[in-house]
């Protein structure tokens, strides 16, 4: 599915030889920077995939640092057969910068390396989420489980069932767990209760008549 908006014509994901010769925008996270003196590399990160960047003008690396999240214009090139990486889907390919946007820089050193934040410890990568969530198997993983409850819920569909929202807070009832309570900012003394007991929205909707 192509999502283009003034920072990308197309993801990382959509990517392929075909587009060689064209000249496109892409954005992502700056994931590794190598240079190789008069020409770096930049490989380049989104939700889809990983993609390099050959810089030939060394002017455009300026400010550039891990993580910092950039769109960068230019032709689409086919890497030389002796630099191809297999383990990637665009590893035949390359993107020439011509022009790079910073979108957001990175103001200070990283708590951890993204790439790999599963070795740090939990406390940590729980304090800085954000940046544990680009770690490609932590991205996978919660990838993976909207999978799951997205088949689940078209096998369910299919079966008959009916999805229904019901209410996050609720009145407050003297029977079963010990409530959590959220107090009221409109009502002053009154308070909310997190539901312990989600029958009752089931059963309310059974009398009601809804299958």
């Amino acid at each position: 599915m192509t999502d283009r908006n003034c920072y990308r014509d197309m993801t990382i994901g959509e990517i392929g030889e075909r587009h060689i010769g064209q000249t496109i925008r892409i954005a992502g996270w700056v994931e590794n920077i190598r240079d190789h003196g008069g020409v770096s590399f930049l490989d380049l990160r989104d939700m889809y995939g990983v993609l390099q960047v050959v810089i030939r003008r060394p002017g455009l690396l300026k400010g550039l640092i891990k993580e910092t999240c950039v769109s960068v214009e230019g032709p689409v090139e086919k890497r030389d057969a002796d630099t191809y990486n297999p383990k990637l889907p665009t590893g035949t390919i390359e993107l020439e910068a011509r022009e790079i946007t910073v979108l957001g820089k990175v103001y200070r050193q990283l708590p951890f390396e993204v790439m790999t934040s599963k070795e740090t410890r939990e406390e940590v990568r729980l304090i800085y989420r954000y940046l544990d969530m680009r770690n490609a198997k932590v991205r996978d993983n919660i990838l993976f489980r909207s999978k799951v409850i997205a088949f689940l819920r078209r096998k369910m569909t299919d079966m008959g069932f009916v999805e229904i929202q019901t209410p996050i807070l609720c009145a407050s009832s003297p029977e079963g767990a010990r409530d959590y309570i959220v107090p009221s900012r409109r009502f002053k003394g009154k308070f909310y209760a997190l539901p312990q007991a989600p029958q009752q929205y089931k059963q309310l909707l059974m009398v009601s008549g809804i299958d």
